[in-house]
């Protein structure tokens, strides 16, 4: 399917991010880094060689945080891609410590995030942040103080706009009388829908949702898709993505890789129609509790 990624890269459609445009397949910048998410990659030249590849096959909405690395994710983009594209849209997060491979630690406090706006500015050499998330609510720390310093940050015109990850419906809610929020990051697939009502609320108010771990499976799940993709001349992966984009116009996957020809399967996902007679069946499925592959 290679072949032909070029010519249906941007086939997903486009969804709003407040005033920006983007196509509806992504790229989730995590697996770039080292092994439990710490560290440079074992190979920096396939890391920076799939960013580009991501670039050229279409993709303009990249998804990192300041804690894949921590920082090297961010590094790693402005290495292979600045000065960016025009449409580019780069959106990162803040709201975690790291202290060793797979260790992470909240921290959103507003002293906190200030640091973290600042450095991701530097990292990824820009004047202005797209889309800033708060990568997760902080137990310990009031969740409006946390977005009320993204919207201060805002308004100082550090943040363009501002976005939540890991969040419950009262959390946007509570979010959205303080700053508008145009895009919600929580972990969903086609194996692991617990956050359906929290996608429900967003389509209803235009907000985006990105569901991260988007190719999470179990082994039912798996059966499933691997007899559409049979059918469909596909792979599982790609048939679990053309689900993804066919059960919300605001859902914009961001598969992550380190691999240019896993980059590439992914993105020919953007061309792929589900029948709607597969698409019914696969969302009738009732999966057992996902195993969680990050």
């Amino acid at each position: 399917m290679s072949q032909s990624v070029e010519s249906i890269s941007a086939a997903a459609g486009s969804i709003q991010l407040g005033d920006r445009t983007v196509h509806r397949l992504g790229y989730g910048a995590m697996r770039l880094t080292g092994k439990g998410i710490w560290g440079p990659p074992e190979n920096p030249a396939a890391a920076l060689a799939t960013l580009r590849r991501a670039v050229e096959l279409g993709v303009n909405f990249i998804d990192t945080a300041d804690s894949y690395g921590p920082h090297v994710s961010e590094e790693l983009i402005a290495e292979a891609l600045f000065p960016y594209p025009r449409d580019l849209v780069i959106a990162t997060k803040g709201g975690w410590e790291r202290l060793g491979p797979g260790r992470w630690v909240h921290n959103a406090s507003p002293k906190h995030l200030q640091a973290a706006v600042e450095g991701s500015l530097k990292r990824l050499r820009l004047e202005r942040i797209e889309v800033y998330y708060l990568h997760i609510p902080d137990a310990a720390v009031s969740f409006d103080a946390s977005v009320g310093t993204l919207a201060r940050l805002r308004e100082e015109g550090k943040i363009r706009h501002i976005a939540l990850s890991n969040v419950t419906l009262e959390h946007v809610e509570r979010a959205r009388k303080i700053v508008p929020i145009v895009a919600v990051q929580n972990r969903f697939s086609f194996a692991d829908r617990e956050w359906d009502y929290v996608l429900n609320h967003c389509e209803k108010n235009g907000i985006a949702f990105m569901p991260w771990a988007p190719l999470g499976q179990n082994r039912q799940a798996n059966e499933a898709l691997e007899d559409v993709a049979r059918k469909l001349s596909a792979t599982p992966l790609q048939v679990a993505l053309a689900w993804l984009l066919r059960r919300s116009p605001v859902m914009l996957p961001i598969p992550g890789t380190s691999s240019v020809a896993h980059v590439e399967e992914n993105i020919a996902a953007a061309g792929l129609k589900l029948p709607d007679e597969d698409f019914q069946r696969l969302s009738e499925v009732s999966p057992p509790p996902a195993v969680f592959r990050d």
